[in-house]
């Protein structure tokens, strides 16, 4: 059976199959209905109206009571798979770059571990669509216990805690240059849907990157103490922000900040580009 291709937009000299694309589309779409969702939830929860500050988890639990909800979790589900082939396809070969080197390297690697991470929830979300699902959050804890264990188990800890900083730093520094424009395909959009995706990627990455700060400094707290309980996901992140002065005010501005990064990531389904041009 035949398979069909698209050449790069230049040159050509490279071939990619047309199901990456889609698949990496497909991600996008999932990712930007899971992100909507942990942000809608979360603003309704800051304002005292409900939702749920607990994490993408008990957001994909919620979802699953609402009218149709098991049915787009499984969609959810699939498109977050469809997610994992693209960032497993951007870890062992970047079709968006050409370039070498140190900076590409952790670039790979950062890809690698955002499809380890995305498989997790795409998983967890087909579980919830078809059965139930345990909604303990001990996971991360027994990981981080068995590495604790592990030769230079608190090393290892401190080193993920602070990937995980410099990866939210890194989207503070996306958002400051729009860098990340750079992957669209420009000449599709309108000056006015450019518009919308500049912003709603300058106002959700920041949202992003204060999360990962805060998850980040719970894993550094877990290395340091040799305590697993101190690994904490985003729902304790949206928590740590309630308890600051302001805090309802600050988890709101980041949870419309999550919303605003899941308009981008819909954005993303439709101009992101796939091939280096």
């Amino acid at each position: 059976m035949g398979h069909s291709y698209t050449a790069r937009a230049e040159g050509g000299d490279a071939l990619q199959p047309d199901w990456i694309e889609t698949a990496g589309r497909a991600g996008y779409a999932a990712k930007g209905f899971v992100y909507t969702a942990i942000g809608g939830f979360a603003t309704l929860a800051a304002v005292g109206s409900g939702g749920t500050s607990e994490g993408s988890r008990a957001v994909l639990r919620k979802i699953a009571q609402q009218p149709f909800g098991r049915v787009l979790l499984a969609l959810a589900g699939v498109g977050l798979l469809g997610y994992v082939v693209w960032r497993g396809i951007q870890a062992l070969y970047n079709p968006t770059s050409s370039g070498n080197g140190a900076k590409e390297l952790a670039k790979r690697i950062g890809y690698a571990c955002s499809a380890v991470v995305n498989l997790a929830l795409a998983w967890y979300a087909l579980q919830v669509a078809f059965r139930s699902a345990s909604s303990s959050g001990g996971s991360k804890q027994e990981w981080t216990a068995r590495l604790l264990t592990q030769p230079l188990g608190p090393w290892l800890v401190g080193a993920i805690g602070l990937g995980i900083i410099g990866a939210g730093m890194y989207f503070f520094y996306k958002a400051s240059n729009a860098r990340f424009m750079k992957h669209l395909q420009a000449g599709r959009m309108s000056l006015e849907r450019e518009k919308i995706v500049k912003r709603t990627g300058q106002f959700g990455l920041p949202a992003r990157g204060v999360a990962f700060l805060l998850i980040g400094g719970f894993v550094i707290q877990a290395a340091v103490q040799a305590e697993p309980q101190e690994v904490e996901g985003l729902g304790a992140a949206f928590q740590t922000l309630a308890h600051q002065p302001y805090g309802p005010w600050l988890m709101g501005l980041v949870a419309v900040g999550f919303m605003a990064y899941g308009v981008y990531c819909f954005m993303l389904a439709r101009y992101r580009r796939f091939r280096t041009e």
